[in-house]
């Protein structure tokens, strides 16, 4: 008798310690409210960049005839659009794992594939905004050659090989991350390199010709849709910068924190293309003015650097009226 009451009490001590370390392990996932504020604005960020995004695609796509230039600016669009909705999964997953304690190989595995299609959308994003801006320093330095030379469908393979490529450098990084080699290393180096190519020399070609046409001996305007990529292109520069410094401190910082920091300056970077279109497009005689879709218009013409501050008053009163 003496014999079971003493096992009883051993096994009731057991689990009350199990159940005890299952509390407290429960309480230390529900105390990181911190982790579930800057989720909830990461989240708030990807549903603005969505609503954005949404209305430049339907623009490009239903209101406006398509050009060499507006299939870049829709690609990148759906490149954006894609990767705030992996971003938006992503935080979802974060604060469900937060609440609940979802922690499991289940979990990892739907993390890295999340992860990867973000990265894939990534590097998309940033390559067609470099091939964006490559177009537009042509079309300004090769007038003659864009309009009368340039292959039509130029445009249109361009994109469909930087889609492969982002493909191509996404599938390598969800291959070591799988089979766990080197993860870390191969992350950091593929985002350093993609930063270095396609955000700082596109960010000195452009702005090494904005100063040319501002400031050369043949001074021009370069037109609302020269200064549209040419703010896209820096903002890229920016916040491509401060990722690739987020990447490398891993180890200063939180993970979750590190985390969050990527996602919060990727978010903003692929949400602030259609503030940019908008501000460029309404901004006249340093006022803001005109709905969505007139501004929109007034960006994505298709007309020479030169021509958008010739325009007489005639055009702007037709352009208002749309």
């Amino acid at each position: 008798m003496e014999e079971t009451n003493t096992t009883d009490l051993s096994l009731s001590n057991e689990t009350s310690g199990y159940e005890d370390s299952h509390d407290i392990y429960r309480s230390d996932c529900i105390e990181h409210h911190w982790i579930l504020i800057i989720s909830g604005v990461c989240i708030g960020v990807c549903l603005c960049g969505l609503v954005g995004n949404v209305v430049v695609v339907w623009f490009l796509s239903f209101q406006m005839k398509k050009n060499p230039f507006t299939v870049y600016v829709l690609n990148l669009a759906v490149a954006d659009l894609a990767l705030l909705l992996f971003l938006a999964a992503c935080l979802t997953l974060l604060i469900l794992t937060e609440i609940y304690c979802l922690y499991s190989a289940e979990y990892y595995y739907v993390t890295i594939i999340l992860l990867a299609l973000y990265t894939f959308s990534s590097f998309a994003s940033m390559y067609l905004l470099s091939a964006m801006s490559l177009d537009r320093c042509l079309s300004v330095l090769f007038p003659i050659w864009y309009r009368c030379r340039r292959p039509g469908n130029l445009s249109g393979i361009t994109c469909g090989v930087l889609w492969a490529l982002a493909a191509l450098f996404a599938s390598v990084i969800l291959i070591f991350c799988f089979l766990g080699i080197n993860c870390l290393s191969v992350t950091q180096s593929v985002i350093t390199v993609n930063v270095l190519i396609f955000s700082l020399f596109p960010f000195l070609s452009n702005l090494a010709l904005f100063i040319r046409l501002r400031c050369g001996a043949r001074r021009r305007h370069p037109g609302k849709l020269y200064v549209a990529v040419l703010l896209s292109v820096t903002f890229l520069f920016i916040f491509g910068t401060a990722l690739c410094v987020a990447s490398f401190t891993e180890y200063l910082l939180n993970n979750i924190l590190h985390f969050l920091i990527l996602i919060f300056v990727t978010s903003l970077n692929s949400s602030v293309n259609p503030v940019i279109y908008f501000l460029v497009g309404s901004c006249r005689q340093r006022r803001f003015h005109g709905s969505v879709k007139v501004a929109l218009r007034r960006v994505f013409e298709e007309k020479a650097p030169s021509e958008d501050g010739s325009r007489g008053q005639g055009n702007t009163a037709a352009e208002t009226s749309l």
